[in-house]
């Protein structure tokens, strides 16, 4: 038996063909020879991989079409041979680069060579008279060109016998095939749905593509056989047609980039003079041990054929250097290199560290290096853009990824092609989870409300029916974050690439085939902190023109550590969350190893040595090693094994392994294989006894190695993405308004990680002042110590008309509203742009009152719509417009809480003063603030006083009501529970935006904390 057309799921919603259920029937049909056949070369190499496991020859063909005389025919074009496989990669790219959808004549013929055409019997080659096509075709491809003729479920189509009589005119072989989109005819449905999907059409949308017909599924061999009864000589061409389709995909080859350096350069030499250089820079005195490093290092890099790799690498790092894009310390294992330190690629000194470089590159163990790099991600783009033009961006490629159709988005995009309603769709959304993880079936097990909603209606059955089998189909592609592919030769030659954004290529294929084939991936990351990072320098020299160079910080600062003990961590890089605030008080970190420690200790697993580590350090606790040559290892972490260097370095110095050998021993053993544990066990026991250890203390060491391979981290990622988190906390302690300033700029959008940000500042007297069309920026700034609100914060105001209004204000100051609205143009000085900006006070540097603004609004946009209607000079620009401007209108004192509910409108914070802090003031009471309640006990009776932001209602299980009320004050929220008993009391007075004074207890539990209400007020 054998398959000359299987279109997979990989061809996006135009087959619902997958793999894991096609190569089982294939198997069972004793498939001989089996051809891929999609409109990109999307999911070839899975499926050839999938042949080759079942013992089936592959073939990779792709659907196409060609251009004849200005009209477009479809083709199937074959790879033959290795040639024409390649120029299959060189078509599908040329195609997908250019927007074309049809070959032209010039690119067929160019590309030929190893390929097989095959014409199929579809209306465009059976409308009137098609023989000059034949006759072009034919010309082309000669001898390797067939008619194909199909008869789906064993019908003939009408234009059958007209176009085999020109087959044989044209001297073309016919043979039988079989265009399968789907594995069984019942799926003729769910994939008419899948198609319509990909369309964006509903079902009964007359511009829908329909199929031709419900048969293009995939046969047994029984079917296909009969099917064709009547010409078998078809089928026995569609079998030497396949079988001689030879073509070998090369795997596994490396496929490294090539540094440009000139003719005859001793690589070796060029890159041992750069890390030399580099070195001496670096470290003050260079030792033996530096110089014997760098030199074993050098020597595996250039023994692997790396050396090129690193240079590119520091390249484009210089170049972000020299254009001040900030990139991280490092990230991963590449920290533990010497070599990417001197060349400053990584700004970790891994001996200072004792840090491993067969960690990163094991001469025992050969894998292609993994040097990922963290930008500030606003600029990330530009150091692609860089490494695009010094290859040539047909080296350079972005990787593709696929995203499938969940289980929320399945259910959406059928019951949307269905016709459904809004309300469904909404009801859908509303039962079906967005968790990680969800299925259709878990959902539905989940929740009797679905099933309930879905039993109701013949559709909604169907459509689960039919969502159920488009569940986890690709469904559309898009750019890998990070990824980038750098090719000694053009890509085409290995890979197919199509249009990707910022005018840089994309790969057809994703990044796992990619690497099978051997090309070299590098993850050029956005880093949100460091954006922070250069965002907090950029505020420091523009204030006080000091530039700070994050690499000189000293690592040794007290105060920077007291700041981390007292739990200020908000904004502050890995060390945000209450459990690691909780890590750090316990530890009371003096040093920069405690913070390496904590970041590598909190996590599920390790997290629960943290209490013995804090005790061990501050001498509650004896330090015990399970043996004495332990010792200089462990006591850097008081005896606990917290990294994956410590493992191998104790195989190492215990049982002679060599780094490399004992790297090989931590991923074995964390793999926990009961015959690989025995195996190394023995291994390393031998090692130990040879070295003249008791088999009992190997046993033990080995013991401890065991228990501790799963929670060892490498601790060359720990340290390198510490020294983020130190570089932050400095910031935090000696330039905190600048720090602030960027933090809020970056917390735009978070209600609650603003207000708390808000509340540290004012808890710091740090003066936060209003947004001001005068000396506000886009963003938050720093002026005379205090932080400045940037226009961007006021909701609602056009992006444009800020833009304008800052460059306005660059030939000097508005003198009043009226004068602002003359100089921006009526296009920019509307209401939506104004209106918010008066209410969040931007325009109070004019001394008058906001009501008075308000009022006077409408007059200021007629002003500007006679004066300056548009941004073209104006009939009045040269007088200066003085002699015509309105008066502002007269209104009476806006009152406070109404000038405050504005600030929260359009700022999404109350900027004046707090409306509970200003109501706790006039009552004279104390009240519990909700940012303490965390250090109250459980169970503690205590009195608050807020302002209702959301009530939830529900009922218990005996029918009861109760609610759940979100209480906010000036700092924070807080989740009040009434019972039934109270609700019934108190029901009246939950109400959005009611100022409450609540009795009640702290439940604090797993550190989530509510107030159980015992009474409330008004």
């Amino acid at each position: 038996m054998v398959y000359p057309h299987i279109s997979t799921s990989a061809d996006l919603l135009k087959s619902t063909v997958r793999l894991d259920e096609l190569f089982p029937f294939l198997m069972e049909q004793g498939t001989a020879s089996a051809a891929i056949v999609n409109t990109k070369l999307y999911g070839i190499l899975p499926f050839w991989e999938a042949c080759h496991k079942a013992g089936i020859h592959g073939v990779v063909g792709l659907s196409t079409f060609i251009e004849f005389e200005e009209q477009e025919y479809p083709v199937v074009l074959y790879a033959q041979t290795n040639q024409g496989y390649k120029n299959l990669l060189k078509i599908s790219s040329a195609l997908s680069t250019r927007d074309k959808t049809a070959l032209p004549e010039s690119w067929l013929k160019a590309y030929r060579g190893g390929l097989l055409c095959v014409v199929p019997n579809k209306t465009e080659w059976t409308l009137t008279d098609r023989g000059e096509v034949f006759k072009f075709i034919k010309a082309v491809f000669g001898e390797q060109c067939f008619g194909g003729i199909e008869r789906p479920g064993g019908e003939r189509m009408a234009e059958e016998d007209g176009f085999a009589a020109q087959c044989v005119q044209h001297n073309m072989r016919i043979m039988a095939t079989q265009e399968s989109r789907y594995m069984q005819e019942a799926d003729a449905f769910a994939f008419e749905v899948a198609s319509a999907i990909g369309q964006g059409l509903k079902m009964n949308d007359d511009q829908r593509k329909r199929p031709e017909h419900t048969k293009a599924y995939v046969p047994s061999g029984e079917e296909f056989i009969s099917w064709f009864s009547s010409n078998p000589e078809w089928l026995e061409e569609t079998k030497k047609m396949l079988a001689s389709c030879q073509v070998s995909i090369p795997m596994n080859q490396q496929l490294l980039p090539v540094y440009p350096l000139p003719e005859n350069t001793d690589r070796k030499a060029h890159i041992w003079e750069l890390c030399q250089k580099g070195l001496k820079e670096r470290v003050p005195e260079v030792t033996e041990a530096y110089t014997e490093r760098l030199q074993y290092e050098l020597s595996v890099i250039s023994n692997m054929g790396y050396i090129d790799y690193f240079l590119i690498v520091a390249d484009f790092m210089k170049f972000a250097r020299d254009n001040g894009i900030l990139t991280g310390p490092g990230r991963g294992s590449s920290a533990s290199s010497l070599v990417a330190y001197s060349l400053q690629i990584t700004d970790v000194d891994p001996l200072e560290h004792g840090l491993l470089f067969e960690r990163f590159l094991n001469p025992e163990r050969v894998t292609l290096p993994d040097i990922d790099i963290d930008f500030a991600d606003h600029r990330r783009h530009e150091v692609v853009e860089y490494v695009a033009g010094k290859y040539g961006d047909v080296r350079t490629a972005q990787i593709i990824t696929f995203g499938t159709l969940s289980a929320k988005a399945v259910a959406r995009d059928t019951a949307r092609v269905f016709g459904f309603e809004a309300e469904e769709l909404d009801a859908i959304s509303k039962m079906i989870p967005s968790r990680i993880g969800t299925t259709l079936r878990s959902a539905l097990k989940e929740s009797s409300a679905l099933n309930d909603w879905i039993v109701q209606k013949e559709e909604r059955k169907s459509w689960f029916k039919t969502a159920l089998k488009l569940e986890g189909l690709p469904r559309h592609a898009s750019t890998h974050a990070a990824g980038v592919i750098l090719s000694p030769t053009p890509l085409v030659e290995q890979v197919p690439i199509e249009k990707g954004s910022e005018g840089i290529f994309i790969t057809q294929w994703p990044m796992g085939e990619l690497e099978a084939v051997g090309l070299l991936k590098m993850d050029f990351l956005g880093l949100r902190n460091l954006t922070i990072l250069e965002q907090i320098r950029k505020l420091v020299y523009l204030d006080t023109k000091k530039r700070i160079d994050y690499r000189k910080l000293p690592l040794d600062d007290d105060k920077t550590y007291a700041l981390l003990a007292a739990m200020d961590t908000t904004g502050i890089f890995q060390l945000e969350s209450d459990g690691m605030r909780r890590a750090l008080q316990q530890i009371r970190p003096t040093a920069f190893g405690d913070i390496v420690a904590v970041n590598a200790l909190f996590r599920p697993g390790p997290m629960e040595f943290i209490p013995l580590y804090a005790r061990r350090k501050h001498k509650q606790e004896r330090v015990d090693y399970v043996h004495p040559i332990l010792e200089p290892i462990l006591s850097e972490t008081y005896g606990v094994i917290v990294y994956q260097e410590q493992i191998m370095q104790i195989a190492a110095r215990m049982a002679g392994f060599s780094l490399g050998e004992a790297d090989l021993l931590r991923r074995a053993v964390s793999k926990k294989k009961r015959e690989i544990l025995d195996e190394e066990r023995l291994h390393f026991t031998s090692g130990a006894m040879a070295k003249g250890f008791t088999e009992e203390a190997a046993t033990e060491v080995y013991n401890l190695i065991v228990r501790f391979a799963d929670y060892g981290f490498p601790k060359s990622h720990a340290v390198a993405y510490s020294m983020i988190s130190y570089q932050l906390a400095y910031m935090k302690t000696h330039y905190a308004v600048y720090f602030y300033a960027a933090i809020l700029a970056n917390s735009a959008g978070n209600a609650e990680k603003t207000q708390q940000l808000l509340q540290e500042i004012k808890d710091k007297n740090i003066g936060l002042l209003p947004p001001s069309v005068q000396r506000s920026f886009h963003s938050y700034s720093v002026e005379e110590g205090r932080i400045r609100v940037g226009l961007n914060s006021v909701k609602g105001v056009p992006g444009s008309a800020v833009k304008v209004l800052l460059e306005a204000r660059k030939e000097g100051p508005f003198s009043s509203m009226f004068d602002i609205a003359e100089r921006i143009s009526a296009i920019h000085f509307t209401r939506k742009a104004f209106e918010p900006l008066i209410k969040a006070g931007a325009l109070d540097d004019f001394g008058l009152d906001r009501a008075v603004l308000l009022a006077s609004l409408d007059s200021a946009i007629k002003h500007a719509e006679l004066v300056k209607p548009n941004e073209e000079p104006g009939l009045f620009d040269e007088m200066g417009s003085s002699f015509m401007k309105p008066k502002y209108a007269r209104a009476s004192t806006i009152p406070e809480n109404l000038k405050l509910d504005f600030e929260k409108e359009v700022l999404g914070f109350y900027l004046s003063t707090h409306p509970i802090a200003r109501e706790k003031e006039q009552r004279g009471k104390n009240y519990a603030e909700m940012r303490s309640l965390k250090n109250v006990q459980d169970r503690q009776p205590v009195a608050v006083l807020g302002m209702v932001e959301e009530v939830k209602r529900i009922r218990t299980k005996k029918g009861d009501a109760m609610a759940f009320v979100n209480l906010q004050d000036e700092t924070g929220l807080a989740s009040v529970t009434l019972f039934p008993k109270e609700y019934a009391k108190y029901n009246a007075l939950l109400e959005p935006h009611a100022v409450l004074e609540v009795q009640g207890t702290v439940e604090n539990r797993n550190h989530k904390i509510s107030i159980i209400c015992k009474s409330i007020e008004q």
